[in-house]
């Protein structure tokens, strides 16, 4: 890989700021194992660099070719993949989920009360594709992922509500049929499983396994060879670490690349958070996107589609913090809106961030990427941290980015 960041419009001495805010501030002090960060701007890398280890234990670096977990960064493919079945006519964005998956046409609405006592009703309107895209269906991640005391929430675990072994697109999508909505489809903005719903929907309407028609339709196109929802024997060695932090701030190992429950081949395929892949595949998946949908000969979706996509859909043009329930997901609100699977900046003021116009999204494991059609640019960070909220690694590396731009 050529890196010249002059050609694309940086200040090299500048953009090494990167190096040294992330060897001084964690590096250095052991907050994170190691970590990769990539900058392209025009088409041109202007910065690829690796830092620290993948794995602590074992004592080897992180490499150009490291694999991470990426988790919720597996969202905008997902998206992506549903709206290449939009854009062959398959569905329109206010069509009823329920036209796909039958079992969610007797959907309620949390009202009041709990457990024997809980009282539902009739959603006004169905969930529709548009409310499973931008997460604002009714459905929430239950306590899996944040505490909850709301009897709704309680019901995904009562019922079974899981993503693990034995789990089917189809028994996921039928067990979640029966959880009580939060709130009226549209009305809020809530992060949830919606986006593993959106896996299903591609399942059924393609007729094509989830995890086939990504590789078939994206991942080959472009190039992105590991990219896959398991790790198997070839590539384990190359398979990050992943990380968590112990009350003394110190590492505690959560999975290891040699023990994974990424090497089960069959797990389920998380259309929400399922995928492992390196910085150069998801560089690909970037600048396909920098690109309008096009990379290399192949028309993964169509400018105009993904131009509606990173528009903010949320109702009346306002922000997240406008409209979101609850405080868990891989963005601030104010000044954010939400589109088909990626946030966007709408004001920098607000945000109090360089880059409206943006799109972007996060992963569990303090993974981030964003795209800034405005200024050619895309930018992508692996480490393996959970969970995400701890540093605020997008805002320290966006100042440091924008800063280095010379023209």
């Amino acid at each position: 890989m050529n890196i010249d960041a002059a050609a694309a419009g940086f200040s090299a001495q500048r953009l090494e700021k990167i190096s040294t805010h992330l060897t001084d501030n964690y590096l250095t002090p052991g907050k994170i194992s190691g970590c990769q960060v990539m900058v392209s701007r025009r088409g041109v890398p202007a910065y690829f660099r690796s830092f620290g280890m993948r794995d602590l234990e074992r004592q080897t670096p992180v490499t150009e070719d490291t694999i991470f977990r990426i988790y919720s960064m597996t969202k905008p493919i997902t998206s992506l993949a549903l709206m290449m079945l939009y854009e062959e006519g398959k569905f329109q964005l206010n069509d009823p989920v329920h036209r796909f998956i039958p079992s969610w046409r007797t959907q309620r609405v949390y009202v009041e009360g709990q457990g024997e006592g809980m009282v539902t009703k009739a959603p006004d309107t169905p969930v529709t594709m548009r409310h499973v895209l931008t997460h604002m269906s009714g459905l929430t991640y239950g306590e899996a992922l944040y505490p909850s005391d709301h009897p709704a929430d309680k019901r995904y675990a009562e019922l079974g509500v899981n993503r693990g072994k034995g789990e089917t697109i189809q028994s996921f999508a039928d067990t979640l049929a029966q959880v009580p909505l939060r709130f009226e489809p549209g009305s809020r903005w809530c992060y949830s499983l919606a986006t593993d719903v959106c896996g299903c929907l591609v399942e059924f309407i393609s007729g094509q396994p989830f995890a086939e028609f990504l590789k078939e339709r994206i991942f080959d196109p472009l190039g992105m060879s590991d990219t896959s929802f398991v790790i198997d024997d070839s590539r384990v060695d190359r398979f990050a670490a992943n990380y968590g932090r112990r009350a003394d701030k110190s590492l505690n190992l959560l999975d290891d690349p040699f023990d994974s429950v990424y090497a089960d081949a069959d797990r389920f395929p998380s259309g929400g958070g399922g995928l492992i892949s390196t910085t150069r595949d998801y560089a690909r998946f970037c600048e396909m996107l920098r690109r309008g949908g096009e990379l290399d000969g192949h028309r993964i979706i169509g400018s105009r589609t993904l131009r509606l996509m990173t528009r903010n859909h949320l109702p009346g043009g306002v922000d997240l913090a406008s409209i979101a329930m609850g405080s868990f997901s891989e963005t601030a609100y104010e000044g954010v809106g939400f589109g088909l699977g990626f946030a966007s900046t709408l004001d920098e003021v607000e945000a109090a961030t360089i880059g409206a116009g943006d799109y972007y999204w996060g992963g569990a494991a303090s993974t981030i990427f964003w795209v800034d059609p405005i200024e050619d640019l895309f930018v992508i960070f692996m480490t393996q941290l959970m969970p995400s909220a701890t540093f605020n690694f997008r805002g320290q590396i966006k100042n440091i980015v924008y800063g280095a731009i010379e023209d």
